[in-house]
């Protein structure tokens, strides 16, 4: 079977390009013929046999090129055209699509379904929802102004986004985001998708909100890799987290040492505020960060808690494993938290807010517990009580030990199987 994976970045960047390159990489090692489609970029890693990538597109830099973005991230034509070319070059039979808008923009479905007339045969377009996207036009279901979670859009009121300013506080970005998201549901351009992979029954839940999605969505959690000593299938923003590479071995049976451990991104949607609040209320406890974030300063300032900063391999898995509990006290709803999985993985029981995906991965009272999303006392109380209680560690640590996630090869098998597979 011949699959194009299609993703705006095609080198290492985020928890997209680690699903990306680890699933193609098995469809490979089964006998599958892999390309990928999606920018140029002096640190591109993978790509196809046509040599053919839409231009870099970086919204953060400067440049005479930005004048002409407003309408590039709504509908390319450079990205239809290119990935038409790839297409008939390549001639898949699949083409496994995942983060898309902006860059790439959705014009890239049109091309597929162009060709598939021409080529007079069917492609199957299976979509990967590595984020919130096609129901919310800043992705992540949260208002940045404030912090607070948010529905609004639901439904396609997408004129919320432009009213709460919703895309990196900008009023124009937001209006283009906006703009996107009404005219792409105007054309029920996502209908033309055959499948839709949700990493949370959460996820999949507010996709279902859309009834041209509803009918196609499927939840699969995502895949840890623990044959060959490495890790992967995290969500969009751990990537970001500035700790964690992904690798390591399983443990089962690590010495546990006396700290609690946080390891992700220091920022405000990952709850990195409410947590300081509970390590200050909490100084008898020490607490090991690792990772990198703009509210790294803040964290200097509290006597109880040691940064490691960015942490990799060997020791990140060391860290975890040693710990009596890891705390994740995301803010925003995050689909299927790899953090979540990798601290369970190496026996360590995690106290996880309520919100999105992270529910699903941990029982609470069995492999550990959760806690109200945003609330400070509540998490501090649910710390407090786990320190106080090393036994009840040691039993959600051995709880850990028997839970089963999908290896790489499983997930790949699941998707060949019962996603690739022709309408």
């Amino acid at each position: 079977m011949k699959i194009l994976i299609v993703n705006k970045f095609l080198h290492p960047n985020g928890g997209s390009e680690t699903y990306i390159f680890k699933l193609g990489a098995q469809l490979q090692k089964t006998g599958h013929e892999v390309q990928y489609f999606g920018m140029e970029h002096e640190g591109r890693i993978a790509g196809n046999n046509a040599g053919i990538y839409t231009s870099d597109m970086d919204f953060h830099g400067g440049g005479l090129r930005k004048i002409f973005y407003p309408l590039r991230i709504i509908y390319s034509t450079e990205a239809k055209k290119k990935m038409r070319l790839v297409l008939e070059d390549f001639e898949p039979d699949v083409v496994h699509l995942n983060n898309i808008n902006f860059q790439l923009t959705p014009s890239v479905i049109y091309a597929v379904r162009s060709y598939e007339k021409k080529c007079g045969r069917k492609v199957r377009i299976v979509f990967t929802a590595h984020d919130y996207q096609w129901v919310c036009p800043n992705h992540m279901m949260r208002i940045p102004a404030t912090g607070a979670i948010c529905f609004a859009c639901r439904g396609g009121n997408f004129g919320q986004c432009s009213k709460n300013r919703c895309i990196h506080g900008s009023r124009i970005k937001s209006l283009l985001g906006t703009i996107e998201a009404k005219y792409y549901a105007k054309r029920k351009t996502y209908g033309m998708v055959d499948v839709i992979i949700c990493p949370s029954e959460f996820m999949k839940k507010q996709l279902d909100t859309d009834p041209l999605l509803a009918d196609r969505t499927v939840m699969m959690h995502n895949f840890i890799d623990v044959d060959e000593g490495e890790t992967g299938g995290m969500d969009a923003t751990d990537g970001d987290a500035g700790a964690a590479d992904m690798t390591g071995r399983k443990n089962t049976g690590a010495v546990k040492k006396d700290y609690v451990v946080y390891f992700g991104r220091f920022s405000e949607e990952k709850g990195i505020r409410t947590l300081l609040e509970a390590c200050r209320a909490l100084p008898q406890i020490p607490f090991v960060y690792a990772g990198t974030g703009p509210l790294e300063e803040e964290i200097k300032g509290v006597a109880n808690i040691e940064n490691r900063g960015f942490v990799t391999g060997e020791a990140l898995r060391k860290l975890i494993a040693e710990a009596r509990f890891s705390v994740y006290p995301s803010e925003w709803y995050e689909n299927c938290p790899f953090s979540v999985m990798e601290s369970q993985m190496y026996g360590t029981p995690v106290l996880a807010s309520d919100l999105g995906g992270a529910p699903e991965l941990v029982r609470p009272g069995v492999t550990g517990d959760l806690f109200r999303g945003g609330d400070a006392q509540e998490l501090t109380e649910h710390i407090k009580a786990l320190w106080n209680d090393p036994e009840l560690c040691r039993r959600y640590s051995e709880n850990c030990k028997n839970i089963n996630f999908d290896t790489v090869e499983e997930y790949c098998d699941k998707i060949v199987r019962n996603l690739y597979k022709e309408c």
